[in-house]
């Protein structure tokens, strides 16, 4: 098996690919990634990348339909990751995550390709009162980057077909210990803080709601996506990812951290505006889909993940919010210096 890995340089990418390495230790494993976040190595172990059998290091927007030759399979993470990057770039985001997502299907369809994978997002369902949300519920995305992923799913859905079976996972909010780790996640962001100051201030009223699942969970669900058979869906499918038990009330999640992390104290900002970024899920499809593919890690298990390794770091530091750990500040750094142009290009 020969599986084609966008974004594997990014925060869920080296989770993935040591899954899928030990899943089809015999296949082979290519990286694509454009190298953004290359430098955010978290781990004093190994280098990720060795895990790939080849690493290429090219910009999305440009990828060659000869690198999809004999491809079997392709997982698509690349993209502008989450709401405040998609804010300061987005017509970059519409290029990255929309655009460029769109030609690649098309391109792999085209080359052969058996199974494109596509990393969705439960943003899509924004500001949704009321029930969980199903996939069939209203769509009703807020942001740029949330729009893109609804774009993409409807320009995605006409290519499935003819041997090219497409699956688009609507993942929950990332968490957990990663290679490349991210504290631009309520539930990192979250335990970082109560690691570095003992002290979780909401910068939300904390009433919004939340879908989590940790990063070994996405890629098991991302296995699964590789393999499924149509029959399990259709030609297309479209599937919220997480569990029933990983919806949380932003309040509720602050405090279930500090019951794990004794000394630490919840304040909430009861004069910030309302986060309309709402939305409680139900992921009753993927469990009908996907029985042997289900979360395995609980809350609990994750926060004590992501505190040991935090810990093995040394981190202390209280204004992580302003540190290489976000995303953003990362592609502003390298804006500043004239490393990449308006356009996110390589200068």
């Amino acid at each position: 098996m020969k599986i084609l890995i966008t974004g594997n340089m990014g925060y869920i990418g080296p989770c993935v690919v040591g899954h899928l390495r030990s899943c089809y230790p015999d296949a082979e494993l290519i990286g694509f990634d454009t190298g953004y976040f290359a430098g955010c190595l978290t781990s004093n172990g190994i280098f990720p990348e060795c895990r790939v059998n080849i690493q290429h290091f090219a910009d999305v927007r440009n990828i060659s339909q000869n690198l999809l030759r004999t491809v079997d399979a392709v997982v698509h993470l690349a993209g502008i990751s989450n709401d405040p990057m998609g804010k300061a770039f987005e017509g970059v985001t519409l290029d990255i995550n929309y655009k460029a997502s769109i030609k690649l299907a098309k391109m792999a369809k085209q080359a052969g390709v058996k199974a494109f994978v596509f990393a969705s997002s439960c943003s899509m369902y924004g500001a949704a009162g009321g029930q969980a949300k199903t996939e069939d519920s209203e769509l009703n995305p807020l942001t740029a980057y949330a729009k893109s992923k609804v774009y993409t799913e409807r320009d995605l859905e006409p290519l499935a077909g003819n041997g090219f079976t497409v699956t688009s996972l609507r993942f929950s909010t990332a968490c957990g210990m990663s290679d490349r780790l991210r504290l631009d996640l309520v539930l990192n962001d979250f335990v970082a803080a109560a690691i570095a100051s003992k002290q979780i201030k909401i910068l939300s009223d904390g009433t919004p709601w939340r879908p989590l699942i940790n990063i070994n969970d996405m890629a098991r669900a991302i296995d699964w996506a590789i393999g499924r058979k149509a029959v399990d869906g259709r030609n297309f499918l479209a599937v919220n990812i997480g569990s029933n038990s990983w919806n949380y009330q932003i309040k509720d999640l602050a405090e279930a951290v500090a019951g794990i992390i004794p000394g630490t104290e919840v304040s909430i900002n009861k004069d910030a505006e309302p986060d309309k970024r709402s939305y409680s899920v139900d992921f009753s499809l993927f469990e009908q889909v996907a029985p042997n593919h289900q979360p395995e890690h609980d809350l609990a298990t994750t926060v004590n993940e992501l505190k040991n390794g935090l810990e093995s770091m040394r981190f202390n530091d209280e204004n992580f919010r302003n540190s290489r750990f976000m995303r953003l500040k990362v592609l502003n750094h390298l804006r500043e210096n004239n490393m990449l142009t308006e356009s996110l290009q390589w200068a």
